[in-house]
C-alpha cells in the first residue's frame, strides 16, 4: 500500500488548513491521509505505582475526537474520495511526527499551533522536522496564487536533486508551470550593482554569470527530459537570496527548496535563508532533505 500523506492535527485554524492542503495533496497521489494529533507528558505528579497519562483517563478523549473529527470533516469536504484515518499518540510532538515521517510520503504541517503543537513553525519543531524528517514537509503559510506556478529555489548542488525531482513532481500533478530560480550573488549576501561595484574591476561578471546559468541548465536537464510536458521559466537573478525568494513566492502556489545546499542556499532550513522562506514566503512551503554525497 502506498505512503499515506501525514498531517499534524490540534485543532488551531492553521492546522485545519494544513488538513485540507494535506487532503489535496493525498488527492493528487491518490494515497490516504493519515490525521494525527499528539499529546505531550504533562509536568505534573504522577503517584508511584500510577498509571501512565493518557487522553482517555486523564478525560480529554472527547476533546480529542471532537478535534479529529472537525478535522476529518475538513479533509471529507475538501477532496471526499480521499480515505482518511486517524491516530492519537502521547509523545513529544516532534519526536511523533519525524517517526511518522519514516513511513509517509508527505508530512504537513500548519504555520501556527495550540497545545502539543503550539509553536510549530516559530519554534524549533518544523525547522528540526525539516532537517531530519525522512520524506518532504510542507509547511502551509500565506497566500497561495491558486493558477500560480511551483517555484523551485535551484542551488546547483547534487544534495538539491531531490527537490528539483519534488518540483517538477508536483508542477505536473498540479498541472502548472514550473518557475525555477536560481539566485546567485557574490561572496556576501550584498547585491552590488553598476559600474563602481569594485567586483566588476577584479572578476570578470559575465563569466560568472555564464556559470551560474550552466549550473542552472545543468540542474534542471534531466528533469526536464523525464517531464518533457511541463512548462519551464528559467530565471537566473543576480541579488541577495532572502528577499528574491520572497517576492518570487507572492505569485506562486507552492515554494520548494532543499534542506541543504551552497552558496546562499548554505545551510537551508537551519539558517538565516530557511527561516526567512518559513516566516515570510507567500505561499505553503515544501522542504526536500538532501543527502551529501562524498
Amino acid at each position: 500500500m502506498a505512503n499515506p500523506v501525514v498531517v499534524g492535527v490540534d485543532g488551531s485554524p492553521s492546522s485545519l488548513d494544513a488538513v485540507e492542503v494535506a487532503a489535496h495533496e493525498a488527492g493528487l497521489r491518490g494515497v490516504g491521509l493519515r490525521l494525527v494529533h499528539a499529546f505531550g507528558w504533562p509536568s505534573m505528579h504522577v503517584p508511584p505505582g500510577g498509571a501512565p497519562w493518557n487522553p482517555a483517563v486523564a478525560g480529554l478523549r472527547e476533546l480529542v475526537d471532537g478535534t479529529l473529527i472537525k478535522a476529518e470533516q475538513r479533509a471529507r469536504r475538501a477532496v471526499p474520495q480521499v480515505e482518511t484515518t486517524r491516530e492519537v499518540t502521547v509523545g513529544e510532538p516532534l519526536m511523533v511526527l519525524e517517526i511518522e515521517s519514516r513511513t509517509a510520503s508527505l508530512v504537513v504541517v500548519g504555520s501556527r499551533g495550540l497545545g502539543a503543537f503550539g509553536s510549530l513553525l516559530l519554534g524549533s519543531t518544523a525547522v528540526h522536522l525539516a532537517a531530519h524528517g525522512r520524506c518532504p514537509v510542507l509547511v502551509v503559510r500565506g497566500r497561495p496564487d491558486p493558477s500560480g506556478p511551483v517555484l523551485l529555489a535551484v542551488d546547483g548542488a547534487p544534495a538539491g536533486e531531490g527537490a528539483v525531482e519534488f518540483a517538477f513532481a508536483e508542477a505536473s500533478l498540479r498541472g502548472v508551470d514550473l518557475v525555477a530560480l536560481h539566485v546567485w550573488n557574490t561572496w556576501s549576501e550584498r547585491a552590488y550593482e553598476g559600474t563602481g561595484d569594485p567586483l566588476n574591476v577584479v572578476v570578470d561578471i559575465e563569466r560568472l554569470r555564464d556559470e551560474e546559468q550552466r549550473s542552472l541548465d545543468e540542474s534542471l536537464a534531466p528533469w526536464q527530459e523525464r517531464h518533457p510536458r511541463i512548462a519551464v521559466e528559467r530565471r537566473l537573478v543576480r541579488s541577495r537570496v532572502r528577499p528574491a525568494l520572497i517576492e518570487a513566492s507572492r505569485d506562486a502556489q507552492l515554494v520548494v527548496a532543499g534542506a541543504r545546499g551552497r552558496g546562499g542556499f548554505t545551510g537551508l532550513l537551519l539558517g538565516s535563508v530557511s527561516q526567512a522562506l518559513l516566516h515570510h514566503a507567500h505561499c505553503p512551503v515544501a522542504v526536500i532533505r538532501g543527502t551529501e554525497r562524498t
